[in-house]
This record gives C-alpha cells, structure tokens and sequence, in this order.
C-alpha cells in the first residue's frame, strides 16, 4: 500500500469514527427514532451524501464506534505474551481495554452505556450491536490460535472465543442497566473478568 492510499484509508477510518460517535450520542441522548440522518451528518460536519456512502442507513452509522473497542481489546490480546494461559489472558486484555486512561475514553464508555439503553427498545440499533459482537468473535479466534494454551480443537477454539465475547457483551449491557461507576465492582471491566472465569474455566482447564 502505498503512503497516498494509507492516508486516504487513514481519513477514511477517522471520517467514519466521527460519524459513528455522533451517532451513537445523538441516539444515546433521544433514541435513533427522534434522530435523522440528516442530523448526524450536519453535527458530524458532512454531507447527507457522505453520509450514505459509508453507511447504508443510520443505525448503521454506531458500527464503527461499538467496533473500535472490540479491536482494542483485540490488539491488547494479541500484544500478550504466547505462555498467558488462555483464561488470563483474555481476562486481563478485557480489563485492560475497559479501564478508562483518560476523560474521552470515560466520555466514550458512557455514550454506549446510553446507545445499549436505546437499543433496548430499538430492534435495529440491537441489530447492530449482535452483528458488531459476531464479527468481533470471529476476529478473536485466530489471535487466541497463537496462544500456547489454546486447544488445538478448532469448534472448542470457537466456543472460547464466543464465551469471551458473550461475557463483554453482557457485562456491558448489565452495566448499561445500572447507574454503577465505569470503575469498581460493579463496573463493566470487573464483570466482564467475573463472567469470563465463570464461562471459561472449564473451558481453559487442562487434564495433567
């Protein structure tokens, strides 16, 4: 690739996290329902036509901002070293990427706590969320394969991958349920580390 199309995939990506972020707070706030896309385009600093070329409808538009913080626990997972015996591994990659290091992060966490609060009731955002959450499980499998716990057992391989999804997932939409703290207990990245143990323990156990 050269450094002509890298930037331009570059400013591709940073267009659509934009979008994405406008969206997911205007929908947050007052429901995709109350939302236009003409709006989401005018706040986000596009054009309505931009606006269609990277999405196809609005609720589509929340893809890249749920999606950015699967591939950031993704990359923290795939950074670990190869002896982290399966079940840490994801544990702390989880626990990594849902503590917030800065105010915008935070900011982020809480805008999806209200975009999982309108999803309830809105079967498209929900859509967007169970897809997102597929195809992050996909995503997780062969960077799980490098670990050198991981079975050989490629449906057994799977099933870690989606429990570790699942237990994200829910910790997120429990979370999103309460007026509980980002951090703590009862925050998010604990759950998430609670429910992987409870998932994968029999899963990541091996016989001597």
């Amino acid at each position: 690739m050269t450094s002509t199309s890298s930037l331009t995939e570059r400013r591709k990506a940073e267009t659509e996290l934009r979008i994405a972020t406008v969206a997911a707070r205007l929908f947050a706030e007052r429901g995709a329902d109350e939302t236009t896309a003409e709006e989401v385009a005018e706040v986000a600093g596009v054009s309505l036509r931009t606006f269609y070329r990277y999405f196809r409808t609005k609720e589509d538009a929340i893809w890249p901002m749920l999606a950015h913080g699967g591939a950031r626990w993704r990359e923290f997972l795939a950074a670990t070293p190869r002896s982290t015996p399966v079940l840490d591994a994801v544990q702390h990659a989880a626990e990594r990427a849902m503590t917030m290091p800065d105010s915008v992060a935070a900011e982020s966490l809480e805008t999806t706590r209200g975009l999982l609060r309108a999803a309830r009731s809105d079967e498209a955002l929900r859509a967007v969320w169970y897809r997102v959450n597929g195809d992050s499980e996909e995503r997780l499998v062969p960077i799980l394969s490098q670990l050198d716990d991981a079975p050989s057992d490629p449906v057994q391989l799977r099933l870690i991958a989606a429990c570790a999804t699942s237990a994200i997932r829910i910790a997120l939409e429990q979370w999103a349920s309460t007026e509980a703290d980002a951090e703590g207990a009862d925050g998010p990245a604990t759950l998430a580390a609670r429910l992987m143990g409870t998932l994968l323990t029999g899963l990541t156990s091996r016989s001597e």
